[in-house]
């Protein structure tokens, strides 16, 4: 660890509420995120240029925007996730890196994507699509039909498959700490 935190102490778990206070703001679930694909300590200086570029989408981002990200992080968020012991934050040398409490925010982080739509979702699509695609070769609609029953109940398996496989390595690659 960096420095002996504030709350080094903390024992117990996280609340629901206090882990849904930290990830409803986009600057601590991108500094968790940020923070678990590093293995050293960084600087509060490097994660407020991730987070700027982020949320900027500009490589290297405007200066006014890393300064403002810059002084939330120290001023507001870093601290309180250094409170709960979610980062070890060294204010003093404006150092950081994540403690092992993080693990039990990991769990929330997956459930709630930032982007894209969710797999139940996407699920959902796949099988009101191939429900309708079904009906179509049944009722003998055009083009559909001509590929019959079975070609298209195996391309949806197929697609089902494909999407379970990918789906389980997207969310092991998103997860804070691999098994």
């Amino acid at each position: 660890m960096i420095s002996q935190g504030q709350n080094s102490d903390v024992e117990g778990e996280l609340e629901p509420g206090e882990i849904h206070n930290v990830l409803r703001n986009d600057r601590r679930r991108r500094a968790i995120q940020h923070l678990r694909t590093v293995e050293e300590p960084i600087s509060v200086d490097d994660l407020a240029e991730h987070i700027a570029s982020v949320e900027t989408d500009e490589s290297p981002p405007p200066r006014d925007v890393r300064k403002s990200v810059y002084v939330s992080l120290h001023q507001t968020h870093l601290p309180k996730l250094d409170e709960l012991d979610i980062v070890d934050y060294d204010q003093r040398d404006q150092m950081l890196e994540l403690r092992d409490r993080a693990e039990e925010v990991e769990v929330y982080m997956e459930v709630a994507p930032e982007e894209n739509i969710s797999w139940s979702t996407y699920y959902l699509g796949v099988s009101a699509l191939g429900v309708v695609t079904l009906l179509a070769v049944e009722f003998d609609f055009a083009f559909v039909s001509s590929f019959g029953t079975g070609f298209w109940s195996w391309y949806f398996l197929s697609l089902f498959t494909l999407s379970a496989v990918y789906h389980a390595y997207a969310e092991r690659k998103h997860r804070l700490f691999w098994p």
